[in-house]
């Protein structure tokens, strides 16, 4: 099994930045792609950013593109996303979720963080 531990959230002013951190633990060696959603107030999860296990390759909604960062530290097994200019629209609660497919599970997500962003 592999658990996902998440850290960082909170409040940020807009303008401002929030490093998001999360940290996997147990079967690590199951884990490929890792990514972030989230889900603002009223509305459906959204894929924010997602990397490779290799982290050669990442994705990013365009709604965040030029202004988040996703890496990760596999020696940790831990996964990052840096926010940046900060946007009121970017308050949600922020989830880690890996692919655990080669393990014969579908995905884990961690426990979910809120982010706020005042104006």
């Amino acid at each position: 099994q592999v658990q996902l531990v998440e850290s960082g959230g909170g409040l940020a002013q807009a303008g401002g930045s929030l490093s998001l951190s999360c940290a996997a633990s147990g079967d690590t060696t199951c884990i490929s792609d890792m990514a972030w959603y989230r889900q603002a107030p009223g509305k459906e999860r959204e894929l924010v950013a997602r990397i490779t296990l290799s982290g050669a390759s990442t994705y990013y909604v365009d709604s965040i593109q030029g202004r988040f960062t996703i890496s990760r530290d596999n020696a940790n097994h831990t996964v990052y996303l840096q926010m940046n200019s900060l946007k009121s629209q970017d308050t949600a609660v922020y989830y880690c979720n890996a692919d655990v497919t080669d393990c014969g599970f579908l995905e884990v997500w961690g426990q979910g963080m809120l982010v706020t962003v005042s104006s």
